[in-house]
Parts: C-alpha cells; sequence; structure tokens
C-alpha cells in the first residue's frame, strides 16, 4: 500500500484583535461559535474584510461586512473563506456555514442565531474539542477491470466463457458482464470500508461515507477526531493500509472544520 498525507496543517494565525464594531449593511457568515471573547482578524475575510463576531446570547456568528449581492466560488473567495475557519480552529471548533451565505444585515444575523438556537447548541457540543480528517483509499492499478478479473474467478470465467465462444460480445451480454463487475466492485467496496473502519473506530468519535467518484476509488471517509488525536489517527491509517497490498493507495488530509458533522436545516 502507498500512504500519502495532504491537506493543511492549523498554523499561522493572523493576530488578533479586538471585535469590529457591528456595521449595518449585509454580513458574509463564515461560521457559528459559542460566544465568548470578542475575536477578530484583520483584513482575512473575502475582499480583505475584517473578520468579528456578532453575539447572541451564548452562541456568536463569526461575519465580515460585504457589500456584495452574490459572492462566486472564486479562487481568492474560496481560499479566503478557509482562512478564517482554519483561524478559528486555532480556539475552537466551529460550525462552518456554506460557502457564500450572506445576511441582509446585523438584525438578521441576531434572527438567525435566535430561531436556531437550539440545533447550534447541539452541533457545536457534538463536535466541541474536535476536527475532521479526510481518508480516500483508491486502487492503484492500471487497469480496474482487468485486476477484478484477476482477483475474481467468477468474473474472469464469465469473461472468457464469452471471449471463447465468438470474436465480440452482443449488448446483452456486455451488460450482463457489466453489472457482474458493479456488483462485485460494490461488495468489495463495503468489505474493504469495514475493515478500514474498524481500524479508525478507536480514534474517532464519528465516521461517515461520502459516494466515490470514479471506479478506482475504493473509499472517502470523513473521521472526525479529538483536536489533540491527529498523531494518533496517522498512525490508525498506517496501521489499517497494512491490511492491504501494493494495489491501494491510503491519502488521508486536514484538520479541517467539521464540514460532514454539520446538520443544520438553518431556518432565516
Amino acid at each position: 500500500m502507498k500512504v500519502e498525507l495532504s491537506g493543511t496543517a492549523v498554523t499561522d494565525t493572523p493576530a488578533e484583535k479586538n471585535a469590529t464594531p457591528v456595521a449595518a449593511g449585509r454580513k458574509y457568515l463564515y461560521a457559528i461559535v459559542s460566544s465568548g471573547e470578542a475575536r477578530g482578524y484583520s483584513a482575512l475575510g473575502i475582499d480583505a474584510g475584517d473578520v468579528y463576531t456578532i453575539d447572541d446570547g451564548n452562541i456568536a456568528a463569526v461575519v465580515s461586512d460585504c457589500d456584495r449581492t452574490k459572492i462566486r466560488p472564486e479562487r481568492a473567495h474560496l481560499a479566503a473563506h478557509q482562512a478564517v475557519l482554519r483561524s478559528l480552529m486555532q480556539a475552537t471548533s466551529p460550525l462552518p456555514m456554506a460557502f457564500a451565505t450572506l445576511a441582509a444585515g446585523p438584525r438578521e444575523i441576531h434572527r438567525i442565531l435566535s430561531k436556531n438556537r437550539r440545533v447550534f447548541e447541539q452541533q457545536l457540543h457534538r463536535v466541541e474539542g474536535k476536527v475532521e480528517m479526510g481518508l480516500r483509499v483508491g486502487w492503484d492499478v492500471p487497469n480496474i477491470f482487468e485486476y477484478f478479473v484477476n482477483v475474481h474467478p467468477e468474473l474472469r470465467v464469465a469473461r472468457d466463457r464469452l471471449v471463447g465462444a465468438r470474436v465480440g460480445f452482443t449488448q446483452e451480454e456486455k451488460i450482463e458482464l457489466g453489472r457482474m463487475f458493479d456488483r462485485l466492485l460494490t461488495s468489495d467496496r463495503e468489505e474493504h470500508a469495514r475493515r478500514v473502519k474498524r481500524a479508525l473506530m478507536p480514534v474517532c468519535a464519528e465516521i461517515k461515507a461520502s459516494p466515490c467518484r470514479g471506479e478506482r476509488e475504493v473509499m472517502n471517509l470523513a473521521c472526525l477526531i479529538k483536536r489533540d488525536a491527529q498523531n494518533v489517527f496517522s498512525d490508525a491509517v498506517f496501521e489499517a493500509a497494512k491490511l492491504f497490498d501494493n494495489n491501494f493507495t491510503f491519502d488521508y488530509n486536514g484538520p479541517w472544520a467539521p464540514h460532514n458533522f454539520v446538520e443544520i436545516d438553518m431556518a432565516r
């Protein structure tokens, strides 16, 4: 197996400053945090805006002023959004908001916090002191179908029976062979995921699987771990990788804000 680390470390936090006074006007919303000592970041947000908090009781919104009516997913905007989240992660576990979330002004921010207070509190408790790590496992083989032919005798027999019978396959035969391949692909993914999850569960509070992006991807996992358990998680990934041969690659990344573990249908 091959194991790689990608992503970002939580480093190089901008200098904090006193909270920026809350002005009227549109706000860009980065995250929800527990309220406390005011925290702000100079020129870190969208369009180099100052980032600050708007408190409402025991929770707060992390925002910057924004005169745009729409935020396009341009590289600079995405980078600013992630930079704010990385900086927040130095001191807390934020509830990240979806990219390009805008509010009309401070009054709407307070309304959002008030209407969603209970779910925000529940989700903040869920991710408190934790970060998200990602793990992708893939097949590192030249031809995924030929690999499966070699490891699954029933697929090889079906393929050889058709090849030996005539020069080409009929459309129905191709479809049936493809269905067999898909069944085996799904079955192998599920079994491999069970093995990896068993190895990681002792160091993870939660594990979530996302759909695979292509035939060569075995699994795409999001892992919620304690902030101070990142080295332990790395060790667990290497131990899990030892269960597989060199036809598999392991690529883990993070830490990230817990995007995959924030479940909010936000009322406005």
